[in-house]
Protein backbone atom coordinates (compact mmCIF):
# COMPACT_ATOMS: atom_id res chain seq x y z
CA UNK A 1 0.00 0.00 0.00
CA UNK A 2 1.39 3.55 -1.16
CA UNK A 3 1.86 6.14 1.50
CA UNK A 4 -0.58 9.06 1.65
CA UNK A 5 1.02 12.05 0.00
CA UNK A 6 2.33 15.10 2.27
CA UNK A 7 -1.02 17.63 2.93
CA UNK A 8 -0.25 21.18 2.42
CA UNK A 9 -2.63 24.53 3.40
CA UNK A 10 -1.75 27.16 0.69
CA UNK A 11 -3.02 30.63 2.01
CA UNK A 12 -3.48 32.98 -0.58
CA UNK A 13 -6.32 35.56 -1.03
CA UNK A 14 -7.24 35.11 -4.98
CA UNK A 15 -9.43 38.03 -4.68
CA UNK A 16 -6.36 40.73 -3.62
CA UNK A 17 -5.92 43.22 -5.64
CA UNK A 18 -2.59 44.81 -6.95
CA UNK A 19 -1.34 47.36 -8.59
CA UNK A 20 0.26 46.00 -12.01
CA UNK A 21 -0.19 42.19 -11.44
CA UNK A 22 -2.83 39.48 -10.58
CA UNK A 23 -1.79 37.37 -7.59
CA UNK A 24 -4.23 35.09 -8.11
CA UNK A 25 -2.73 33.86 -11.53
CA UNK A 26 0.35 33.09 -9.70
CA UNK A 27 -0.99 30.91 -6.87
CA UNK A 28 -3.61 29.10 -9.33
CA UNK A 29 -0.77 28.24 -11.75
CA UNK A 30 1.52 26.93 -8.45
CA UNK A 31 -0.47 24.79 -7.16
CA UNK A 32 -1.66 23.15 -10.74
CA UNK A 33 1.89 22.07 -10.53
CA UNK A 34 2.45 21.20 -6.79
CA UNK A 35 -0.66 19.04 -6.90
CA UNK A 36 1.12 16.87 -8.55
CA UNK A 37 3.13 16.15 -5.79
CA UNK A 38 0.73 17.05 -3.12
CA UNK A 39 -2.07 17.11 -1.72
CA UNK A 40 -3.48 21.08 -1.38
CA UNK A 41 -5.87 22.64 -0.05
CA UNK A 42 -6.05 26.52 -0.18
CA UNK A 43 -7.45 29.12 2.58
CA UNK A 44 -7.46 32.55 2.70
CA UNK A 45 -5.31 33.84 5.55
CA UNK A 46 -8.07 34.93 7.88
CA UNK A 47 -8.50 30.78 8.21
CA UNK A 48 -5.06 29.92 8.50
CA UNK A 49 -4.55 29.60 12.33
CA UNK A 50 -8.08 27.44 12.39
CA UNK A 51 -7.42 24.81 9.75
CA UNK A 52 -3.69 24.54 10.08
CA UNK A 53 -3.82 21.18 12.47
CA UNK A 54 -4.91 18.87 9.89
CA UNK A 55 -2.16 19.21 7.51
CA UNK A 56 1.19 18.43 6.96
CA UNK A 57 2.59 21.91 6.70
CA UNK A 58 1.60 25.62 5.64
CA UNK A 59 2.88 27.18 2.36
CA UNK A 60 2.23 30.85 2.99
CA UNK A 61 1.59 32.81 -0.57
CA UNK A 62 0.07 35.39 -2.14
CA UNK A 63 -1.86 36.44 1.00
CA UNK A 64 -1.66 39.89 1.00
CA UNK A 65 -0.17 42.91 2.99
CA UNK A 66 -0.43 41.59 6.60
CA UNK A 67 -1.36 45.00 8.14
CA UNK A 68 -4.64 44.69 6.58
CA UNK A 69 -5.12 41.12 8.60
CA UNK A 70 -2.96 41.79 11.66
CA UNK A 71 -4.42 40.41 14.52
CA UNK A 72 -5.63 36.74 12.71
CA UNK A 73 -1.88 37.06 11.55
CA UNK A 74 -0.15 37.62 15.16
CA UNK A 75 -2.46 34.84 16.11
CA UNK A 76 -2.00 32.48 13.34
CA UNK A 77 2.14 32.81 13.48
CA UNK A 78 1.49 32.67 17.46
CA UNK A 79 -0.14 29.20 17.54
CA UNK A 80 2.02 27.87 14.81
CA UNK A 81 5.37 28.55 16.61
CA UNK A 82 3.71 26.69 19.99
CA UNK A 83 2.36 23.90 17.75
CA UNK A 84 5.78 23.17 15.97
CA UNK A 85 3.65 23.62 12.85
CA UNK A 86 6.03 23.48 9.76
CA UNK A 87 5.92 26.95 7.59
CA UNK A 88 7.26 27.79 4.40
CA UNK A 89 8.47 30.49 4.18
CA UNK A 90 10.05 29.58 7.73
CA UNK A 91 8.85 32.11 10.57
CA UNK A 92 12.07 32.96 11.69
CA UNK A 93 13.11 35.76 8.85
CA UNK A 94 14.62 39.10 10.00
CA UNK A 95 13.29 40.83 6.54
CA UNK A 96 10.02 41.74 6.10
CA UNK A 97 8.33 39.02 8.00
CA UNK A 98 9.57 41.28 11.28
CA UNK A 99 8.92 44.32 9.50
CA UNK A 100 11.10 47.10 8.44
CA UNK A 101 13.91 47.35 11.56
CA UNK A 102 16.27 45.83 9.26
CA UNK A 103 17.18 48.53 7.21
CA UNK A 104 18.05 50.50 9.94
CA UNK A 105 19.60 47.66 11.36
CA UNK A 106 21.99 46.34 7.96
CA UNK A 107 22.37 50.25 7.60
CA UNK A 108 24.10 50.22 10.84
CA UNK A 109 25.99 47.88 10.19
CA UNK A 110 27.49 48.82 6.62
CA UNK A 111 25.45 47.26 4.41
CA UNK A 112 24.73 48.36 0.75
CA UNK A 113 21.43 49.58 1.88
CA UNK A 114 19.75 52.78 1.14
CA UNK A 115 20.47 55.10 3.60
CA UNK A 116 17.76 54.82 6.88
CA UNK A 117 16.78 56.22 10.03
CA UNK A 118 13.87 56.80 11.93
CA UNK A 119 14.82 59.25 14.62
CA UNK A 120 15.27 62.96 14.58
CA UNK A 121 18.87 62.94 15.98
CA UNK A 122 19.69 60.21 13.42
CA UNK A 123 19.00 62.71 10.50
CA UNK A 124 22.16 64.00 10.23
CA UNK A 125 23.99 60.67 9.02
CA UNK A 126 21.14 61.02 5.85
CA UNK A 127 22.74 62.61 3.12
CA UNK A 128 21.62 65.65 1.42
CA UNK A 129 18.83 65.06 -1.10
CA UNK A 130 16.46 66.89 -2.96
CA UNK A 131 13.89 64.95 -1.44
CA UNK A 132 13.19 62.32 1.22
CA UNK A 133 10.77 59.10 1.77
CA UNK A 134 8.70 59.03 5.04
CA UNK A 135 7.39 55.17 5.10
CA UNK A 136 5.65 53.09 8.22
CA UNK A 137 7.67 50.36 9.91
CA UNK A 138 4.63 47.75 9.64
CA UNK A 139 3.96 49.24 5.96
CA UNK A 140 3.66 47.33 2.57
CA UNK A 141 3.10 47.54 -0.84
CA UNK A 142 3.90 51.64 -0.48
CA UNK A 143 0.81 51.78 2.00
CA UNK A 144 1.61 54.97 3.39
CA UNK A 145 4.40 55.81 1.96
CA UNK A 146 5.13 59.28 1.22
CA UNK A 147 8.11 61.95 -0.30
CA UNK A 148 8.86 65.19 1.57
CA UNK A 149 11.36 68.10 1.77
CA UNK A 150 14.04 67.88 4.33
CA UNK A 151 12.22 70.88 6.72
CA UNK A 152 9.56 68.39 7.29
CA UNK A 153 11.55 65.64 8.82
CA UNK A 154 11.74 66.26 12.11
CA UNK A 155 8.16 66.13 12.76
CA UNK A 156 8.00 62.72 11.27
CA UNK A 157 10.55 60.89 12.37
CA UNK A 158 9.53 59.93 15.74
CA UNK A 159 10.09 56.23 15.56
CA UNK A 160 7.28 54.48 13.99
CA UNK A 161 8.69 55.66 10.66
CA UNK A 162 11.43 55.41 8.09
CA UNK A 163 13.46 57.77 6.06
CA UNK A 164 15.44 57.47 3.68
CA UNK A 165 16.61 59.93 1.10
CA UNK A 166 15.12 60.13 -2.34
CA UNK A 167 17.64 58.41 -4.98
CA UNK A 168 17.53 59.17 -8.77
CA UNK A 169 18.42 55.21 -9.48
CA UNK A 170 18.52 54.15 -12.73
CA UNK A 171 16.73 51.03 -12.61
CA UNK A 172 15.33 48.43 -9.94
CA UNK A 173 16.04 44.65 -10.27
CA UNK A 174 14.58 42.15 -7.34
CA UNK A 175 16.88 38.69 -7.15
CA UNK A 176 14.42 35.34 -6.25
CA UNK A 177 16.23 32.59 -4.44
CA UNK A 178 14.50 29.54 -2.52
CA UNK A 179 16.45 27.72 0.38
CA UNK A 180 19.09 30.30 -0.47
CA UNK A 181 19.22 29.28 -4.14
CA UNK A 182 19.37 31.87 -6.38
CA UNK A 183 16.88 30.83 -9.43
CA UNK A 184 16.26 34.19 -11.37
CA UNK A 185 16.64 38.00 -11.21
CA UNK A 186 13.86 40.76 -13.12
CA UNK A 187 14.43 44.25 -13.59
CA UNK A 188 12.56 47.50 -14.06
CA UNK A 189 14.00 49.74 -16.69
CA UNK A 190 11.76 52.66 -16.33
CA UNK A 191 11.78 54.05 -12.97
CA UNK A 192 8.30 55.10 -12.57
CA UNK A 193 6.49 51.81 -13.73
CA UNK A 194 7.68 49.59 -10.85
CA UNK A 195 5.61 46.13 -12.05
CA UNK A 196 6.93 46.48 -16.14
CA UNK A 197 9.69 43.67 -15.20
CA UNK A 198 11.97 42.34 -17.90
CA UNK A 199 14.14 39.65 -17.40
CA UNK A 200 18.07 40.46 -16.38
CA UNK A 201 20.84 38.53 -16.65
CA UNK A 202 22.81 39.15 -13.00
CA UNK A 203 26.23 39.79 -13.10
CA UNK A 204 28.87 37.79 -10.38
CA UNK A 205 29.33 41.34 -8.10
CA UNK A 206 25.12 41.43 -8.55
CA UNK A 207 24.80 37.91 -7.20
CA UNK A 208 26.92 38.27 -4.23
CA UNK A 209 25.19 41.55 -3.22
CA UNK A 210 22.19 39.54 -3.66
CA UNK A 211 23.05 36.75 -1.45
CA UNK A 212 25.04 38.28 1.03
CA UNK A 213 21.34 39.37 2.48
CA UNK A 214 19.76 35.74 1.67
CA UNK A 215 22.87 34.47 3.25
CA UNK A 216 22.08 37.63 6.08
CA UNK A 217 18.85 36.31 7.01
CA UNK A 218 17.48 32.96 9.06
CA UNK A 219 15.51 31.37 6.49
CA UNK A 220 16.52 27.47 5.44
CA UNK A 221 12.67 27.14 3.95
CA UNK A 222 11.43 29.36 2.23
CA UNK A 223 11.27 31.79 -1.16
CA UNK A 224 13.18 35.46 -0.61
CA UNK A 225 13.28 38.16 -2.88
CA UNK A 226 15.56 40.81 -2.79
CA UNK A 227 14.95 44.29 -3.76
CA UNK A 228 17.46 46.52 -5.11
CA UNK A 229 18.18 49.78 -7.28
CA UNK A 230 20.97 51.02 -9.11
CA UNK A 231 22.40 54.03 -7.88
CA UNK A 232 23.81 57.05 -9.65
CA UNK A 233 27.15 55.70 -8.74
CA UNK A 234 26.62 52.35 -10.12
CA UNK A 235 26.29 50.48 -7.26
CA UNK A 236 23.44 48.49 -5.72
CA UNK A 237 21.76 49.28 -2.73
CA UNK A 238 19.00 47.09 -0.93
CA UNK A 239 15.70 48.48 -1.20
CA UNK A 240 14.04 45.22 0.18
CA UNK A 241 14.73 42.11 1.63
CA UNK A 242 11.14 40.47 1.30
CA UNK A 243 10.63 36.71 2.60
CA UNK A 244 7.06 36.85 3.96
CA UNK A 245 5.16 36.09 0.85
CA UNK A 246 6.93 37.67 -2.23
CA UNK A 247 5.10 37.91 -5.19
CA UNK A 248 7.09 36.23 -7.96
CA UNK A 249 6.00 37.44 -11.59
CA UNK A 250 6.06 34.02 -13.12
CA UNK A 251 4.24 34.74 -16.09
CA UNK A 252 7.34 36.90 -16.98
CA UNK A 253 9.49 33.50 -16.97
CA UNK A 254 10.51 31.53 -19.78
CA UNK A 255 9.03 27.98 -19.96
CA UNK A 256 12.55 26.33 -18.59
CA UNK A 257 13.32 28.97 -15.95
CA UNK A 258 9.87 28.35 -14.86
CA UNK A 259 9.71 24.98 -14.62
CA UNK A 260 13.08 25.17 -12.76
CA UNK A 261 11.36 27.51 -9.69
CA UNK A 262 8.77 24.57 -9.39
CA UNK A 263 11.38 21.87 -8.74
CA UNK A 264 13.26 24.30 -6.94
CA UNK A 265 9.87 24.81 -4.71
CA UNK A 266 8.94 21.03 -4.45
CA UNK A 267 12.22 20.03 -3.53
CA UNK A 268 12.64 23.03 -0.59
CA UNK A 269 9.08 21.55 0.65
CA UNK A 270 10.32 18.17 0.68
CA UNK A 271 13.16 19.40 3.03
CA UNK A 272 10.79 21.08 5.21
CA UNK A 273 8.37 17.79 5.66
CA UNK A 274 11.76 16.00 6.51
CA UNK A 275 12.86 18.39 9.24
CA UNK A 276 12.51 17.15 12.31
CA UNK A 277 11.07 20.68 13.68
CA UNK A 278 10.67 23.77 11.69
CA UNK A 279 9.52 26.97 12.90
Amino acid sequence: MSSPRPRLLFVTDLAYQARGRRYCDEDIFLTSRLRHTFDIALCHPLDAAALMGSFDAVVVRNSGPVLHYRAAYDEFRARALADGVRVHNQLTGKGDMAGKQYLLDLYAAGYPVIPTVDRPQDLGRLPEADAYVVKPKLGADSIGLRTVPREELAGLARGDVLVQPHIDFRYEVSFYFVDRAFQYALHAPRTDRRWELERYEPTAADLAFAQRFVDWNTVDHGIQRVDACRAPDGRLLLVELEDLNPYLSLDLLQDHVRDAFVTAMTMSLHRLLGATSSP
